[in-house]
């Protein structure tokens, strides 16, 4: 099969694209041909060798990627729930090593969901890591009636926030730039605010919750609108600086980092709200396999409207 490698930690280009044996599946796991891949800021972090790179390798060949949706083609002894020649999704072994940049790639069946039929591979690729890490921080966390801002609302993660927010009954507010203010307002958003024209202090206060993608200025001045005993969630790993938390507990405001685990049974969720369309994937750009080294590109532009998607 067709893979991509990371040799070593640095540029795009540092991805091979090699022939490699298909992988062995574990009695607890299924083979996947794969159909669709998507991409995360986490992938171009580990590349550059942050985030996950030092865990990653430790298993060599470092195979990156986690989020696939395709056809199983075997089924472990142990798998019960999958047959073969079923359309399936899902993130797989995250936080680890998923090796989804592949033609084919073993998961274990615990972290998949039927893909529906009428969302086709690449939507449900997109669906994955960024829709499991709003569903799992927002169902924690926000109730029906609750007020939510939500940062870089038009990006991956925060796109699929928004819906999912608005479907847990919460009023939403949204901060992207001008040219995604009708995108974020068409996801459900209740407000949308413009960050290159004001400030987000300005316009909201009393939030029950806040969802933060972005760290740094943006987190510090989140703590000024969160109501007393209210919350931020932060994504972004090492943006929660003593300097914040200090600020917040002054506040009475929680503040803390939550990574996103592989999770069939959320899967299931979010396969249900595609399968009724409630939740859609917004694919900004499809790459075919061979090009995916220009994915990596796009993502590391910081200006990604949705998801962009690699099809195999």
């Amino acid at each position: 099969m067709k893979a991509y490698v990371l040799k070593e930690a640095g540029t795009a280009e540092n991805l091979q694209l090699v022939e490699l044996e298909k992988p062995n599946i574990k009695n607890d796991e299924v083979l996947i041909k794969v159909k669709a891949l998507s991409i995360n800021p986490v992938d171009i972090k580990t590349r550059i060798g942050k985030s996950l790179y030092q865990q990653l390798s430790e298993d060599r060949p470092i195979i990156l990627g986690w989020d696939v949706s395709g056809i199983v083609e075997a089924i472990g002894s142990d798998v019960t729930n999958f047959n073969v020649g079923d359309a399936v999704f899902g993130m797989v072994n995250f936080p680890g090593h998923g090796k989804g940049y592949a033609e084919y790639v073993a998961a274990p069946a615990v972290h998949l969901a039927e893909k529906p039929n009428a969302v086709s591979h690449e939507a449900a690729a997109g669906a994955t890591l960024a829709a499991l890490t709003a569903y799992q921080i927002l169902s924690r966390h926000v109730k029906s009636n609750d007020k939510v801002l939500i940062h870089a609302a038009a990006g991956g993660v925060g796109h699929f926030a928004v819906q999912i927010a608005k479907l847990l009954g919460a009023h939403v507010t949204g901060t992207t730039s001008e040219k995604n203010v009708d995108f974020v307002k068409s996801l459900g958003a209740d407000t949308v605010i413009d960050y290159t024209k004001q400030a987000f202090e300005d316009v909201i206060a009393n939030q029950d919750f806040v969802l933060d993608a972005l760290s740094g200025d943006p987190l510090k001045r989140s703590i000024a609108v969160v109501k007393k005993g209210g919350t931020i969630i932060s994504l972004p790993s090492g943006g929660i600086d003593d300097e914040i938390l200090k600020s917040a507990k002054e506040k009475e405001v929680h503040v803390a980092f939550e990574i996103v685990q592989s999770n069939g049974n959320d899967m299931t969720q979010i396969a249900h709200w595609l399968e009724n369309g409630k939740l859609t994937t917004h694919i900004f750009q499809r790459y075919p396999f061979d090009r995916l080294i220009e994915a990596h590109r796009q993502i590391e532009t910081g200006r990604t409207k949705g998801k962009v998607i690699v099809t195999v």
